[in-house]
């Protein structure tokens, strides 16, 4: 690794915040993507996800505000909402309503078009970091044991030319080639797993009613869960910017909703286990038509077990472990990997013999995490797997539904659910002596019979 240019391929969230990372330990760092980048908030042709609901636990917003110092007050002077949870979060689980608590920790809700150019322009402020657009990575340069560049093609003539680099980073997401490209390295294939829940999503903007904008609203969300072999159905109905509510249905196998204008709300209505989201969207008014997304399933490669693992090579963010979207840990996790990449680069420096299979660790252990949380509940879901959930799968889960059901009415039990799932901390402060002793006793507070919307809620937003 002499040379200290870095290539990062994908220009999305994990790239641009990869070569942030990768900044301050190299000359240059040039990003390669596909698309040309629109220059404002605006869709891109890439990412077509970004019409669904999309939230930064605040696990990630840390993690994106050490990389990026002063972004997330960036964001939400553009729009962002900052939301405190479970404080401004009316959820529905598969065990009953949770109450309000107050604030354990918060989520950063806005378009994902927003999102991405707030971080664009902060980490393209950086003159080290240069953007190359409509051009794509075709396979690497170098051998089975040490990567030193990328061969690259323009979309626009098709013609072809390579750039070495110390190091080159995949972030090309769902749609990576890396198995091809290491196979033909002549690396034996790495560990694969996928766990489909067949989840599809359907997702429509309406503009809010004026009056919940004005005096904020929460987020309402009912968790899909399988039962009984039916499918699990669920909704999110999450306040962007400039006054608008994004809201995405979603219903596994069996239990999909359609792509049709007419029947989103009828599927709001009748098909969730509660109405309340249909009865918010009365007094709303839809501003786009639906779109539909169904490629939801987790993926992950396990490339930090390789037993062959060239220098000057890592994998992150959907590349490495795609999750299904419901959980809202892509962009957090994407956050938690960059900087790992950043401190495992402060610590043994560029260059240093070893360092590609150190990143690769340290990338998956965010990812990881977020994996255990995603597959461990849609591991249930018929189809999902090959042969279905193991012992070890359902004593998990057996224990992760008593916690739902005690977080219904305990508030300490309800802040450390939240702690693991919104990445602020391991799964292993389930398992200490105190949560184990709440979960023996269940909750203590007596489960809502309805959605804990205040009465100034349901009047602003015209239900009262």
């Amino acid at each position: 690794m002499t040379d200290r240019t870095a290539v990062v391929l994908g220009g999305s969230l994990a790239g641009l915040l990869a070569a942030r990372a990768l900044a301050p330990f190299t000359d240059r760092v040039v990003v390669v993507e596909r698309d040309v980048l629109p220059a404002g908030p605006e869709p891109r042709k890439g990412l077509p996800q970004a019409r669904h609901v999309h939230h930064l636990w605040s696990g990630g917003a840390r993690a994106l505000e050490e990389l990026l110092p002063g972004t997330v007050e960036r964001l939400v002077s553009a729009g962002v909402r900052r939301v405190p949870v479970t404080t401004d979060m009316v959820a529905l689980s598969p065990r009953g309503w949770y109450r309000r608590w107050a604030e354990s920790a918060f989520t950063l809700t806005g378009s994902r078009d927003l999102v991405d150019w707030v971080v664009r322009e902060r980490v393209l402020a950086d003159e080290r970091i240069e953007l190359v657009t409509g051009t794509e990575a075709v396979g690497l340069l170098g051998s089975d044991r040490a990567v030193t560049g990328v061969r690259l093609r323009a979309l626009g003539t098709g013609a072809e030319h390579v750039r070495t680099a110390g190091l080159v980073v995949d972030a090309t997401g769902r749609g990576s080639r890396m198995p091809d490209w290491l196979a033909r390295l002549g690396l034996p294939a790495a560990g694969f797993r996928e766990v489909d829940s067949g989840i599809a999503y359907a997702s429509r903007m309406f503009r809010a009613p004026a009056e919940t904008v004005r005096a904020g609203f929460p987020i309402v969300t009912l968790q899909a869960s399988p039962r009984d072999g039916r499918p699990g159905r669920g909704g999110v109905l999450m306040p962007i910017e400039d006054g608008r509510w994004l809201v995405t249905l979603h219903g596994s196998r069996g239990g999909e909703p359609g792509s049709a204008d007419d029947d989103f709300l009828r599927y709001a209505r009748e098909e969730l286990d509660h109405p309340v989201i249909a009865d918010l969207l009365a007094g709303a008014e839809p501003l786009t038509g639906v779109s539909v997304t169904r490629t939801t399933a987790n993926r992950r490669h396990f490339y930090e077990r390789a037993r062959d693992w060239p220098e000057n090579l890592a994998v992150l963010g959907d590349a490495l472990c795609a999750l299904n979207p419901v959980y809202g840990h892509g962009m957090s996790v994407a956050a938690q990997g960059a900087l790992a990449v950043r401190d495992v680069l402060r610590r043994r420096g560029w260059g240093s013999p070893g360092l590609a299979r150190s990143l690769q660790r340290a990338v998956s252990r965010p990812a990881r995490a977020a994996w255990e949380l995603s597959t461990g509940a849609d591991v249930f879901y018929p189809g999902a797997t090959e042969h279905g959930p193991g012992l070890r799968d359902r004593l998990a889960h057996a224990y992760v539904d008593r916690l739902l059901y005690t977080a219904t009415g305990n508030g300490r039990i309800a802040r450390r659910v939240t702690d693991v799932t919104s990445l602020e901390r391991g799964a292993e402060v389930l398992l200490t002596p105190g949560v184990l002793l709440g979960a023996l006793v269940g909750p203590l507070r007596p489960q809502l019979t309805r959605p804990p919307l205040t009465t100034d809620e349901l009047k602003a937003a015209g239900v009262l």
